[in-house]
């Protein structure tokens, strides 16, 4: 293929899982994460494996030139890109007044500032390839407002509302907009949030992220506008939507209680 894939938070999780499905597929990859070996170390295990190109890049996403950056790279080195998947993104957990602000506000640049950065770039090249997609990856917590998880959710709630109008702004277009929305995957997430102690209880409900990553790329090219893979994240979602908001608050705020 002449065009390439580009995945955000690719050095783990979802995002790695992403890349080395694409890769098998055929499509040459660009990697873009913070940590520098893991990369390097996936890009070689995607040429050895699939003999596609594996570019990557080092970047914190999370700074204010980052999303330039990736562009820049692409362009300089001459990687057009018919693929983007905004992958990259965390979670903290704790009651809003009591987690840091500074690591709050650093999750909306990354969860948000990055990703709307990084469609604005690419949004005009995507749009002269002959097919071209943007998958955003979201979060079931999208769906509803998550005591302790307050800002992680709103971002998310962000994502699916900016991903459904982009669609549709788009529609007339060759780009296809979609949103995945994994429920609990088994990507370290938990621990990065500070939610150990709900370890056990996420172990029994966790997908694996090549299972997400699948039902993921194959909601994309159907051109789904909305992928939650897991009958129960399709079933909490299904509840979040007809529900009582106060209801499923109160069940989120007893789920991932701050002590």
């Amino acid at each position: 293929m002449n065009t390439y894939a580009l995945i955000t938070g690719a050095s783990k999780g979802i995002g790695r899982s992403i890349a080395m499905l694409l890769a098998k597929k055929g499509y040459p990859v660009l990697l873009v994460a913070r940590a520098e070996d893991e990369l390097k170390a996936l890009a070689q295990e995607i040429t050895a494996l699939y003999k596609v190109q594996a570019n990557w890049l080092a970047v914190d996403l999370s700074t204010n030139d980052a999303a330039q950056k990736v562009r820049q790279w692409s362009t300089e080195n001459s990687y057009p890109v018919s693929i983007l998947v905004n992958n990259a993104g965390y979670g903290i957990w704790g009651n809003f007044e009591s987690v840091d602000i500074n690591g709050q506000l650093n999750m909306i640049c990354l969860n948000i500032n990055a990703l709307i950065k990084l469609t604005h770039l690419f949004i005009s090249e995507l749009k002269q390839q002959p097919q071209a997609y943007i998958l955003n990856v979201c979060s079931t917590a999208a769906y509803q407002a998550v005591p302790t998880l307050a800002v992680y959710s709103a971002t998310k709630a962000f994502v699916l509302s900016f991903s459904r109008a982009l669609r549709y702004e788009l529609k007339d277009s060759t780009v296809s907009v979609s949103c995945l929305s994994p429920g609990p995957t088994d990507t370290g997430f938990a621990h990065r949030a500070g939610l150990d102690a709900l370890a056990d209880l996420a172990a029994k409900f966790n997908m694996q992220p090549a299972e997400v990553a699948a039902l993921g790329l194959k909601g994309m090219f159907n051109k789904k506008a909305e992928i939650i893979p897991g009958f129960l994240n399709k079933l909490s979602v299904g509840a979040a939507r007809h529900l009582p908001k106060a209801l499923i608050e109160k069940i989120g705020g007893d789920l991932y209680k701050s002590k």
